[in-house]
């Protein structure tokens, strides 16, 4: 299988730049878009591949082989991608994130919900967490923008989302059958279903297909009607950006005073390290490689790790932990019809008391094994075949939720000095637990849930253990963003407060992490991140 775009890159750096952009996921694109469009000389440094498009087919069908499994997908692994994970609870950092051009967005499931105001006041109103050094009405016009970005499909039907300035770019996509389900149970319990905001095609837009149902949205899809962040880079080259794929980064480098940086050292396949010099830097490469990478880069000037004044990098990582229930219906569901999900409940996001805290409700549109997946798995033919498909798909639901989790400074990103990877760098050892809010708030959710299957005459078969569960692979919180050089890594203009030149767009910003999805909030500090930086310039 072709698993990248074969050529013959010049991968030597350009005479110093404006701007240097480190990823070239969601944040990195959207940033180096912005900035170019602008005028400004800009180089991309991706640590991955670029992708080929025509292989999306084939990694659709690795996703759904049994042969192998996600990780094969996007050929993450190896050296290249070790890691250590040494808290309470696993993280799988390899299933989490994408090394190359597109970044997640190349896995992602495309939902695209807004933060809410409370989201940025959570130490005011409830006296835990932290308060932003920004407001939602801030980011209001970042997030129509990235929305008409992205291309966003969406419907005005959720009476508890914040307030909006325009209508989504397209609408929404229809509820599934298995939502109709969940909407009669939903109504007679007061509970209110809403449609979902997607990065996905509901109609060709921006030169993009409509969306065709092929049903795997994460990992891979092959029509590209689900946005990824490749739309962003095609921009960003033809506005006369350099994009550099396979050169990750190894250190920033400082001047004499301490004060700025000058350059970005990466690596090439051909064994070279190159120094890129910039005016400004732009990190992008999320909320485990950010903080790496400044711990990566310490000095003489700067002993613990660059921007790192505060002792804030790399603590207090967050993410949304995932509490769902199941259950057995003796009606057909209409598993794997369509995508992931359709329909969502943001009833209980805002909330009075500071516990339990926030959760948003996920109808699941696949809460069992395709019809692919078990023929190719089951091994027999005919109508055994057809059997044993009959047996095992068919009459299953889920209802999930993502949790809002508090910031914990025991929560972090460290190097783990006992292993390096294929550069000869400590590796990043990622130390996750849940904490009592989160706990609390899972067992609250997975109530609300037991409610509606119940109501639904399910049969309940699994729940989440809120002690173990899984992570919604949303990692926030390892270069906060607030006011107190004391307690923060970046200011309200995500510029660190310790080098004047160095702007972080990442979910390693986040103060604190609500329970929405956070790639929109990703997006809407990019644009914010760009436009700041666009004024040094």
């Amino acid at each position: 299988m072709s698993t990248t775009v074969t050529d013959e890159a010049d991968r030597s750096p350009s005479e110093r730049v404006d701007v240097c952009v480190v990823g070239a996921g969601p944040a990195g694109a959207l940033a180096a878009y912005s900035l170019a469009e602008r005028g400004h000389d800009v180089v991309i440094l991706e640590a991955g591949p670029r992708f080929s498009f025509e292989d999306r087919l084939r990694r659709m069908e690795r996703f759904l082989r049994p042969a192998y499994d996600w990780l094969d997908v996007w050929e993450m692994g190896g050296d290249r991608d070790a890691y250590a994970s040494t808290g309470e609870l696993h993280y799988p950092l390899n299933t989490t994130r994408i090394k190359g051009i597109g970044g997640t967005t190349l896995h992602w499931l495309g939902l695209v919900p807004r933060y809410h105001e409370k989201d940025f006041e959570m130490e005011s109103r409830y006296g835990i967490g932290e308060d932003w050094p920004i407001s939602y009405d801030d980011l209001r016009p970042y997030y129509a923008e990235v929305e008409r970005e992205m291309g966003v499909a969406g419907a005005e039907d959720n009476p508890f989302e914040p307030p909006r300035e325009s209508p989504f770019p397209m609408d929404a996509f229809p509820p599934s059958y298995a939502d109709s389900l969940f909407g009669e149970a939903c109504e007679a319990l007061d509970i209110a279903m809403h449609s979902t905001p997607q990065a996905r095609n509901s109609e060709t837009y921006d030169g993009r297909s409509q969306c065709v149902g092929y049903g795997t949205c994460a990992p891979a899809c092959p029509s590209g009607a689900k946005y990824t962040a490749e739309v962003h880079v095609a921009k960003a080259e033809a506005e006369g950006a350099r994009v550099i794929d396979r050169a990750p980064v190894q250190r920033l480098a400082h001047d004499d005073s301490g004060g700025r940086l000058e350059a970005v050292e990466y690596a090439t396949p051909d064994g070279e390290t190159h120094r890129q010099e910039a005016r400004q830097v732009v990190l992008a490469c999320g909320a485990i490689e950010t903080p790496r990478l400044l711990l990566l880069s310490e000095s003489d000037r700067y002993p613990d790790g660059l921007a790192n004044s505060s002792g804030a990098v790399g603590r207090y990582l967050m993410e949304h932990p995932f509490a769902g229930t199941d259950g057995l219906l003796l009606d057909e569901t209409r598993q794997n019809h369509v995508g992931f999900i359709t329909s969502e409940c943001h009833q209980f996001y805002d909330h009075e008391e500071s516990t339990p805290g926030s959760l948003k409700l996920e109808f699941i549109n696949n809460a069992e094994p395709s019809p692919v997946e078990i023929a190719l798995g089951d091994g027999s033919w005919g109508d055994d075949l057809v059997g044993a498909i009959r047996r095992e798909s068919g009459n299953s639901l889920r209802i999930g939720a993502l949790v809002e989790q508090l910031p914990r400074e025991e929560n972090r990103v460290q190097l783990d000095t006992s292993r390096t990877d294929d550069h000869g760098n400590p590796v990043p050892d990622v130390v996750w637990s849940v904490g009592d809010h989160a706990i609390e708030t899972m067992r609250y959710a997975q109530r609300i849930q037991r409610r509606i299957l119940d109501e639904m005459g399910a049969r309940i078969t699994g729940q989440t253990d809120p002690h173990t569960p899984g992570a919604a692979r949303h990692p926030m919180g390892t270069t906060r963003m607030g006011s107190d050089p004391e307690t923060s890594v970046v200011d309200a203009r995500l510029r660190t407060h310790d080098l004047e030149n160095l702007t972080i767009a990442s979910s390693s910003v986040f103060p604190t992490g609500g329970a929405m999805n956070p790639t929109l909030t990703i997006g809407a500090l990019s644009l914010l991140a760009a436009e700041y930086v666009d004024e040094d310039l």
